[in-house]
């Protein structure tokens, strides 16, 4: 416990309100009580749990050895909407002082019953830290509602499916108290290996029954269209009477419309039927392998789209109480069951058959997982959940610091003889510029970089600026957007090679642009000539510890020096061919060279252009920008139009 900061053992109650949720939860209640170094457990038990006509299950869990620490009477009993509702508040009246007993550090909740939603609202009401299983996931009911408001009560959330914790990001939960777990009763559905499982299938369906020869059925009201569930479920119970095979019916769970259903056997005979067997509860150790070895599953249940998968067994869904979820191939939808003969139709397609097995809700692992995540929680950490929502612009037309301050952008400038930082205002106006020496080594210049941004960022609050962000340049803007590639290195424009055995160039390569039109490139060939006193002519003079340059380059093609007007007319060739290539790639409808070099090389490239391009491209304008710093000031357009950007 030392890992998450906590001093003492993690008290952690466990609530459970029905025979479905305490499926899941027994696996996770087992795992704890078997590290009691860690962890203290509590049992509360509500809900049908302790009704008798849903079989008094509460029994199961003290089967399983766990010490109930309180039993809550919370049902309502009339199995109408108003019966809901009225569950939930004596739920909410009964639980705090249970809660202020206990004092748990952390409450577990299951899933997207009404009860559920009783036991988060309070716990979160009291201040204890809620962790919610089965969060994100998608059906069709009001129990989606129920789920999602137990998500946002929740401070911690373990998730079955990779798309239910996408789903919780997008709820704004905080991904660092998300875990994708996967659904725990698969831990105990995938090592499931039951040798006498024929006596369980003849204890519940009599001796004559085969495996693969009966099926099972399980179905729920529809709390949101009652009315029609009944129907649909009287339609079920008819198909199956004319289906001819042994059938073992679990009556269906608490919600409003139940006692309608109950009803409907009744009135059809379906616990007197012969080829019937009517049960309230069966053990979930027996239930797995009878459904694991059923010729068929069909009804409404979560139980048939998530845990049957595990074996593949075929399954029937009726209706649209599981629309949403993930399933398996094993499941066939009759999403409009309106019909006996569209029931009867889908029992001869899927009864008897065998599907791969599916493992999209878990892979057994679930309950490791989770008790390492309850290890995790530092309980000294805020109460206080936090929600990542999307970021929004911050509104600046009522904030006075905003208003008086210059909105900005830091621009950079990677040339190759300098680097340049520059603070850049709205108005295009360059407030403050930095200059190095560019230095050779990618790490050095990347430290460079770094080291010059932070000191202009300082500088920034100095003369008033507010950095809106950060432009490099060199790049290709689509529509508004920078184009950054799959590696976010698109657009390295001077790398484009227009000769096979060019001069090399700093990448490692040969032929580049760079290589050949940078002004590293013409110094680089400017000393050259100077070694070999073929640089300097008529009207030109160099000190003697003066350095060679680019410029000395120009000076001497301007003076009539015919090697290096000749290197320059190479330079402008190779910058040209590159603006070719991207003329036949991006089809811009303007050119436009930048820099000091720019005036020296445009009728060069304007000539490659009209020799070596496509007729479609050869009519673009090639122009010669006027500005001062346009590398800087592009970079900084980039910014200042992407955050100051409005769109209505």
């Amino acid at each position: 416990m030392e890992k998450n900061g906590n001093n003492h053992k993690l008290r952690v109650c466990v609530a459970t309100c029905n025979r479905a949720d305490y499926s899941k939860l027994a696996p996770i209640m087992f795992g704890i009580k078997a590290e009691p170094q860690f962890f203290e457990l509590d049992v509360v038990v509500l809900g049908s749990h302790l009704i008798d006509d849903y079989g008094n299950t509460y029994r199961m869990i003290e089967q399983d050895d766990f010490d109930i620490h309180t039993r809550l009477h919370t049902i309502v009993r009339g199995e109408d909407e108003a019966a809901m509702v009225e569950s939930v508040g004596l739920a909410l009246v009964k639980l705090p002082d249970v809660l202020n007993r206990l004092k748990p550090d952390i409450m577990i909740v299951h899933g997207d019953r009404f009860d559920a939603l009783a036991l988060a609202t309070s716990a979160a009401l009291m201040n204890i830290r809620i962790l919610h299983i089965e969060g994100g996931e998608v059906s069709g009911t009001i129990d989606d509602s129920i789920r999602h408001a137990i998500t946002k009560l929740a401070h911690y959330h373990v998730c079955c499916t990779r798309s239910a914790e996408q789903h919780l990001i997008a709820m704004c939960e905080d991904h660092d108290r998300i875990l994708l777990a996967g659904c725990p009763s698969y831990d105990k559905l995938l090592s499931a290996r039951n040798k006498d499982y024929m006596s369980i299938i003849r204890m519940w369906l009599g001796e004559d029954v085969k495996t693969r020869d009966y099926i099972v059925a399980l179905q729920h009201p529809v709390t949101t269209d009652i009315k029609h569930s009944i129907k649909m479920f009287e339609l079920t119970l008819d198909a199956l009477i004319s289906f001819k095979k042994r059938t073992l019916v679990l009556f269906p769970n608490v919600d409003a419309g139940s006692k309608e259903m109950v009803r409907v056997m009744r009135k059809k005979g379906i616990e007197h039927h012969p080829n019937f067997r009517a049960v309230k509860h069966v053990p979930f150790d027996q239930f797995i392998q009878l459904v694991a070895h059923a010729g068929c599953m069909i009804g409404n249940s979560s139980c048939g789209v998530r845990e049957v998968g595990a074996f593949g067994t075929p399954v029937i869904n009726l209706g649209t109480r599981q629309t949403g979820r993930e399933t398996g191939e094993n499941v066939l939808h009759v999403r409009d069951a309106d019909t006996q003969d569209k029931i009867l139709h889908a029992l001869h397609l899927q009864f008897g058959k065998q599907y791969p097995c599916s493992k999209i809700y878990g892979d057994g692992n679930a309950v490791p997982r989770i008790l390492k995540f309850l290890k995790s929680i530092d309980l000294k950490e805020p109460l206080q959940k936090k929600f990542c929502f999307p970021p929004v612009k911050d509104s600046i037309s009522q904030d006075i610091d905003h208003i008086l301050e210059t909105q900005s952008a830091l621009a950079v400038d990677l040339g190759g003889t300098n680097l340049r930082v520059a603070i850049v205002s709205m108005k295009g106006e360059i407030v403050k510029k930095y200059t190095q020496l560019n230095p050779k080594t990618y790490e050095d210049r990347l430290e460079l970089i770094l080291k010059m941004c932070v000191e202009a960022a300082s500088e920034a609050v100095n003369v008033n600026c507010r950095i809106l962000g950060v432009g490099i340049g060199g790049g290709i803007v689509h529509q508004h957007e920078l184009i950054h590639g799959s590696s976010f290195c698109a657009a390295e424009l001077g790398h484009i090679v227009v000769s096979l055995d060019g001069p090399e160039c700093l990448c490692g390569s040969q032929g580049c642009i760079e290589a050949y039109a940078s002004g590293i490139a013409l110094q680089r060939e400017a000393k050259k000539l100077h070694d070999e006193d073929l640089l300097l002519v008529e009207g030109m003079s160099m000190k003697k510890e003066e350095v060679v340059s680019a410029a000395h380059l120009i000076q001497a093609a301007k003076l009539g020096n015919a090697k290096a007007d000749s290197i320059l007319r190479t330079a402008g060739t190779a910058l040209g061919l590159g603006v070719v290539n991207i003329l036949h790639t991006m089809n811009p409808s303007l050119v436009i060279l930048s820099g000091v070099l720019a005036s020296h090389y445009v009728n060069a490239v304007k000539d490659v252009i009209n020799q070596q391009a496509l007729s479609s491209v050869k009519t673009v304008d090639v122009v010669v920008s006027n500005l001062a710093d346009p590398a800087l000031l592009g970079a900084a357009s980039l910014v200042l139009d992407y955050t100051t950007r409005r769109i209505y």
